[in-house]
């Protein structure tokens, strides 16, 4: 089975979302396999202004119950995207980076301490901070690149064929071929309740298979 992430590193939901990831992370590592893809918030997905966001901020600290408060610092009115902390993170897989490390730290900086992550030189250096084995300049290189770009693009591109506008968006699916997306999603207990379900499913068409044979053939 594997669950696939679809995320925007500075989205504030996707970092509300952290603790469920890590959760089914946890109960369900070695039976499932985690993999997260960029999905870039274009500019119809970000704030207009400062206290626009802020107000999105006050209410979704307020929903999840959170006991820290988000930073409208690195806000930058009238970019159309993020590109530079999205493509840092996405880079960092290249040198053996696939995990969460970068994407969390960036996360991080960027919505808890407000730090300006769409500089590339910044978002570089939070990177290499959280993961000191990096090489600043390869990976600023390397963020730069058309191949990292492509692949932000083409995730993202898979991101809106799932026909859901929120981020983060989890893509389920088992090795029997069944599907799930939860679209917008911060706690866990749907998501796990879900793949045990889907796991179950899964083990008792193999344990099928085995006491009666595959089907017949014609």
């Amino acid at each position: 089975m594997k669950i696939t992430l679809y995320l925007d590193v500075i989205s504030s939901w996707c970092f509300w979302a952290t603790p469920a990831w890590h959760r089914l992370k946890e109960r369900f590592g070695g039976r499932v396999e985690f993999a997260w893809k960029i999905a870039l918030m274009d500019a119809g997905g970000l704030p207009v202004s400062a206290a626009q966001l802020a107000w999105f901020y006050r209410r979704s600290e307020a929903l999840t119950g959170a006991d820290v408060q988000l930073s409208t610092g690195w806000f930058e009115a009238g970019r159309p995207e993020y590109l530079e902390p999205n493509a840092v993170a996405e880079a960092a897989k290249d040198f053996g980076i696939p995990d969460d490390r970068v994407r969390e730290a960036l996360a991080r900086a960027t919505v808890i301490e407000g730090r300006r992550t769409g500089e590339l030189a910044e978002a570089v250096r939070i990177a290499v901070t959280a993961v000191p084995e990096l090489n600043a300049t390869a990976l600023r290189e390397r963020a730069q690149s058309e191949e990292v770009l492509q692949r932000m693009r083409a995730a993202t591109a898979e991101f809106h064929a799932l026909a859901v506008s929120q981020r983060p968006a989890f893509v389920l699916e088992n090795a029997i071929g069944d599907r799930a997306v939860l679209s917008g999603l911060t706690s866990a207990e749907p998501l796990i309740a879900l793949v045990e379900t889907m796991l179950a499913d899964e083990t008792a068409q193999a344990e099928y298979g085995g006491r009666f044979g595959p089907p017949p053939q014609g």
